[in-house]
């Protein structure tokens, strides 16, 4: 049984990652879209939340990565345990209410939930993007100690958009990872968990890195590992994903999300967390922190 101080540093690195997820879509989505290249010329190294970019964004304002990320904790929270129908009927409001960015992929999946109450979308050769991927922090949070509990859950929550088995691949091993990190294992660990993933699918290998960060998930997960095994610290990390270009909000959240349960809150940058919006990044600790104690490694409330 872990003890009281184990506990509470579990706790400390799940609001690490969600917050670490907020921090790395609000840096990257201002050059969303934009090349290496082009990011260079106008800014040098992209460090600081800037806002602007084609959603023109005020300075610190998250996008779909954490706010359907946020969906899916709100709703597991909020039923006491992940419930799929919960998820589901949390993701429709949030397309109500018109958000200001919703993947191609994502809209249609939920669109076929609100139409024809689908829970799950079927399997498309085409679906290979990174939205499942993006959003699957909250399940990673409430599945920590179970490793089946992870893989099921995972596949409910990313069979509602996306069906695809290297999305499964990725969101399954992206919440892997995340429960090494979270329980404080070391980065060879981690790096030993990404390896099987290569070795069960040879095109996620991200050595020699290609440089390619679009939002097809074998690319963004390549550029996630390729950031984070060669960084030292959440903010190297981070800016090193985000400044690749590309899909850079959802690369910048996969890899904030990771290092902040790595690294931990206290990682973050403290720039970084107050240009987030105060009643968001409040709310986002919080839920981290209901959710890990629903997890079967601290359910038992201490």
């Amino acid at each position: 049984m872990p003890s009281p101080s184990a506990h509470r540093d579990v706790i400390s690195r799940a609001r690490g990652a969600f917050l670490g997820l907020a921090a790395g879509d609000a840096l990257g989505a201002p050059v969303e879209f934009m090349t290496r290249g082009e990011i260079k010329d106008k800014y040098g190294v992209l460090k600081e939340m800037v806002g602007g970019g084609w959603l023109r964004l005020k300075p610190g304002q998250v996008t779909d990565d954490t706010e359907m990320s946020l969906c899916l904790a709100r709703a597991t929270v909020g039923a006491g345990g992940w419930n799929l129908k919960a998820a589901a009927e949390h993701l429709a409001g949030w397309l109500k209410s018109k958000p200001i960015d919703v993947g191609d992929t994502c809209r249609r999946g939920i669109r076929n939930y609100m139409l024809h109450g689908m829970l799950e979308t079927p399997p498309n050769e085409w679906d290979g993007g990174n939205g499942a991927a993006m959003r699957t922090l909250p399940v990673a949070l409430c599945t920590v100690g179970d490793d089946l509990l992870l893989e099921r859950l995972t596949l409910e929550q990313a069979h509602l958009t996306h069906n695809h088995p290297y999305s499964d691949a990725a969101s399954i091993y992206l919440g892997r990872l995340l429960h090494l990190a979270l329980t404080g294992r070391s980065m060879l660990q981690l790096r030993r968990e990404a390896d099987q993933l290569i070795s069960l699918h040879p095109s996620f290998s991200f050595d020699p890195y290609k440089g390619l960060a679009t939002g097809y998930v074998v690319d963004t997960m390549q550029t996630v590992f390729h950031c984070f095994f060669r960084s030292r610290s959440f903010e190297g990390c981070v800016i090193e994903t985000v400044n690749q270009g590309g899909d850079a909000d959802t690369t910048g959240a996969i890899a904030g999300a990771l290092a902040g349960a790595y690294y931990g809150e206290e990682g973050i940058p403290v720039r970084w967390r107050k240009k987030l919006a105060k009643e968001m990044a409040a709310e986002v600790s919080d839920l981290a922190e209901r959710l890990v104690r629903l997890s079967p490694l601290l359910q038992d409330g201490r």
